[in-house]
């Protein structure tokens, strides 16, 4: 019987975990190659064989999404499957289009075939759109189930930029960790605040066997989402975290409407920065979409090492890259921390950039005069460090979830913004989990 020819359309995450729980072993399906996007230096890899089982023994191609069409063709494929995340509405019909113009089926997995069960209970949080607070959100919840004397054990999304063998199931509980396993500043922003918690988390490419060591140390898993990705796991709780700063994306964004309308929770965050209006619509989104959701109002407030750093000086504002990119957000902490500290200037680094850094401008232009924390390797860890440096300012604001100093050296002063979720009225996250626990316990 002739197999079914597809391609997955991915950016090194979402189209792994579809491959691995649905294609792999799958002898009705022949998944001839992957295409990437979203992510720097993804394409021209391999899938090996030693992830990708039996029926690939030369391992699966990866191949730069504009390339699309010609493998259609060459592969004869049926079956184009879209797996990554962040994507407006309207450009995934656009990506359909597309594939039916060449003849192939354009395909949307949904959770039951990819989804897996735990033998513990699984607290997902999702988001609607990068950058709306999960990681805040995660710690807050992790505070809260340790202080209901549960071991929490965390499983993030995968952001396999390095060997993918190796990382196939990753666990970090210390610092040394990080080192260990080669990581990027993107994957270092995600678990070192974990780490610094106290908490493990895991990591990698493999989420079934990755799911079976965490629950071996676990009473409780935390899914801790990437991008606006749904759970690789069945939840009993899914909490969706939503951004009035973009409001209306909540319902324009795939697959982050899809997180909206299947959450138990909903965290509306950064009320104390976000204007009514758009406040309002958020609200009037969620009780349209989701009626039955739990909405608790939420924000994050900053901290700042040293205002006086700040205080009329000409500022370098440092974001989190991938917040600025393909999530699109204008302006993040470090932004508020130079307007609410009395910046004089917000410094334009663009005519300082150099390499993948002045390469991620011009592939985003609308980043403006912040300056994206962009490390997805060596090499752009060096060209963002080069680029600090050579930015004529008086200071700079990291706004990104780690301490950048810590793995560059800046040649100016420094002050590091952080912050926490803190729930506004009633009911909170710790009413709501308390409540719901004891139903989901196994």
């Amino acid at each position: 019987m002739k197999r079914t020819n597809v391609i997955i359309m991915g950016a090194a995450g979402r189209d792994f975990h579809n491959f691995n729980t649905f294609f792999r072993g799958n002898k009705e399906y022949h998944v001839v190659a992957f295409t990437a996007t979203q992510i720097p230096d993804i394409d021209g890899r391999k899938y090996p064989s030693a992830l990708a089982g039996n029926l690939y023994s030369e391992g699966i191609m990866i191949y730069d999404e504009s390339m699309l069409p010609e493998l259609v063709k060459k592969h004869d494929v049926d079956q184009v499957v879209f797996s990554y995340s962040d994507v407006p509405h309207e450009v995934v019909m656009h990506k359909a289009a597309l594939v039916n113009a060449c003849g192939a089926d354009f395909i949307m997995m949904g959770g039951k075939r990819t989804m897996l069960k735990s033998t513990k209970p699984v607290i997902a949080i999702n988001a609607v759109r990068t950058g709306c607070g999960k990681s805040q959100t995660t710690r807050r919840v992790v505070n809260i189930l340790k202080e209901m004397g549960l071991k929490v054990v965390s499983i993030r999304h995968p952001m396999p930029y390095g060997n993918l063998v190796e990382q196939a199931v990753q666990r970090f509980a210390c610092i040394e960790d990080l080192k260990k396993h080669h990581c990027t500043i993107e994957e270092m922003e995600e678990y070192e605040p974990h780490i610094a918690m106290g908490s493990v988390i895991y990591a990698g490419v493999d989420y079934e066997a990755i799911l079976r060591e965490a629950e071996k140390e676990a009473d409780i898993i935390l899914w801790d989402g990437g991008n606006n990705d749904t759970s690789f796991y069945d939840a009993d709780i899914i909490l969706t975290v939503v951004d009035p700063h973009r409001s209306g994306h909540e319902v324009s964004y795939y697959p982050g409407e899809t997180n909206l309308r299947m959450a138990d929770i909903v965290v509306i965050n950064k009320i104390d920065t976000a204007d009514n209006e758009d406040i309002e619509m958020v609200r009037e989104n969620i009780h349209d979409t989701n009626p039955k959701a739990l909405i608790v109002d939420a924000a994050s407030p900053i901290t700042v090492e040293d205002p006086t750093v700040i205080r009329n000086k000409k500022v370098l504002v440092v974001e989190d890259g991938p917040t600025l990119t393909h999530g699109e957000m204008e302006y993040g902490a470090g932004m508020v921390a130079a307007i609410k500290f009395g910046a004089s200037d917000i410094v334009d680094p663009r005519p300082f950039a150099v390499g993948s850094i002045a390469k991620t401008f011009e592939k985003y232009p609308e980043i403006g005069i912040l300056l994206p924390a962009m490390g997805y390797g060596e090499q752009q860890m060096k060209d963002l460090e080069n680029t600090i440096n050579k930015t004529e300012c008086d200071a700079v604001i990291i706004g990104t979830p780690i301490d950048l100093r810590r793995i560059i050296k800046i040649e100016k002063p420094t002050v590091r913004v952080t912050y926490d979720l803190q729930e506004i009225g009633k009911p909170n996250l710790e009413e709501i989990l308390h409540d719901m626990f004891p139903k989901i316990k196994k």
